[in-house]
């Protein structure tokens, strides 16, 4: 299953999202859920923030290889399951054909019960972007913990 993480620049939230969302497959053994991110206004190439490089060192994840890049309808395509930071990328992704499959991050993980954005720390201090890890984690927790019952139980 092909995970896709979506923000702005794909340089804060997405990148972070994409590593957490690897580190925690891999803890469970889930190794064909694979994840990828993409920005809706990235600057193609463009490093990590030093924000998000920092806050993946402290957690033993690696983001310093990581290059920006624009979502594109091909990603989309692609993807299996879509989720979005917030709204207007969620409009973005469903303009690209992403209809059915993409979800805002913490909606698809409370299964509808919440809707809230996760919150941009692009440009704060490092506890900014320690808070946003944080709340990622928890969302990408119980988002692969959905994709597992609902794999148990037959849905796909």
């Amino acid at each position: 299953m092909k995970i896709l993480f979506v923000c702005t620049g794909n340089t804060c939230r997405s990148p972070m999202a994409e590593a957490i969302a690897r580190k925690i497959a891999i803890e469970r053994g889930l190794q064909d859920v694979e994840s990828m991110s993409a920005g809706t206004s990235a600057h193609d190439d463009a490093p990590a923030s030093d924000g998000s490089l920092l806050v993946a060192m402290e957690r033993g994840m690696e983001l310093g290889g990581h290059q920006a890049q624009t979502l594109t309808r091909t990603l989309v395509r692609e993807a299996d399951l879509i989720l979005a930071m917030g709204p207007h990328h969620l409009e973005r992704i469903e303009a690209l054909g992403g209809a059915g499959k993409s979800f805002l991050l913490a909606d698809y993980a409370s299964h509808g019960a919440s809707t809230r954005p996760i919150s941009d720390p692009i440009g704060a201090e490092l506890d900014v972007y320690r808070a946003t890890a944080d709340e990622l984690e928890i969302e990408i927790r119980r988002v692969l913990d959905r994709i597992t019952a609902e794999r148990g139980s037959g849905k796909d």
